[in-house]
């Protein structure tokens, strides 16, 4: 099986700009796409019709804002539309698929940049992720973690990580949390196939940073450790454009 996720920026934008050449070439399994910033309704029957995907929405309150959606060749046996907290809810940011033999989460996780208390949210978010989790497992321990975690782990995972430890994305809290994540029983599938520098997965539209290769790895698949003898691949595919990310993948025996 092979998933694929991808911050596209803006759904609506990326058809403009070849997103169903990419769904034709790469022909996912299973597709979660961050920051839609679009209503299921916005967009085209032809669009939505597209495809063998059963396609599933989660929109924010905010117009043009967030947003999360899966493309799925599987049948769900359920769909949760966030966590059941309005604070988190209201923005669009979490849709989890209920599979059979595995569960499958699919999240854009808030940016702490633009001010405090932004960096608060997002530290609330993670983790009540976390707690969520912790309760999750006992009924499915079989998790699938995909999507835009807005915080590169490691100095080896963005190119100037000196300049940026003061930045939001790259804070000493945001980094622990992944520590946290990872020693709580889950693994960043990446990391098991790839441990070379250099490899991004979001670069500045501003500064033109994909030209130069000044980037972050700020997107993951992360698996609870029960499925790790499953994990067959981790890939980034730097080179599909549409976005200030690309997307990344695993493939999955389950």
């Amino acid at each position: 099986m092979k998933i694929i996720s991808w911050n596209v920026n803006g759904i609506r934008a990326a058809i403009k700009k070849g997103f169903i050449d990419f769904l034709d070439s790469e022909d996912p399994d299973i597709l979660c796409v961050q920051e839609t910033k679009a209503r299921e309704e916005q967009l085209t029957k032809k669009f939505l019709n597209y495809g063998s995907w059963k396609k599933y929405f989660v929109s924010a309150e905010k117009k043009g804002y967030s947003g999360v959606a899966t493309f799925t060749k599987i049948e769900p046996k359920n769909i949760l539309k966030g966590f059941g907290i309005e604070k988190f809810d209201s923005e669009g940011r979490t849709l989890i698929t209920e599979y059979e033999n595995f569960s499958l989460f699919n999240i854009y996780f808030p940016n702490g940049k633009a001010r405090h208390e932004r960096l608060e949210y997002k530290m609330d978010f993670y983790y009540y992720l976390l707690e969520f989790l912790e309760d999750y497992k006992k009924k499915q321990p079989n998790i699938i973690i995909c999507g835009d975690v807005n915080t590169a782990h490691k100095e080896i995972d963005l190119a100037r990580p000196k300049e940026n430890e003061n930045v939001s994305g790259f804070l000493l809290i945001e980094r622990e949390w992944i520590d946290k994540l990872l020693n709580s029983g889950f693994i960043d599938t990446f990391r098991m196939f790839n441990q070379e520098p250099n490899n991004y997965t979001w670069w500045d539209y501003k500064t033109r940073a994909r030209e130069r290769n000044v980037g972050w790895r700020i997107d993951y698949f992360f698996i609870s450790t029960p499925l790790e003898n499953k994990i067959k691949d981790a890939f980034i595919l730097s080179d599909v454009m549409g976005s200030d990310h690309c997307p990344i993948g695993i493939k999955i025996d389950i």
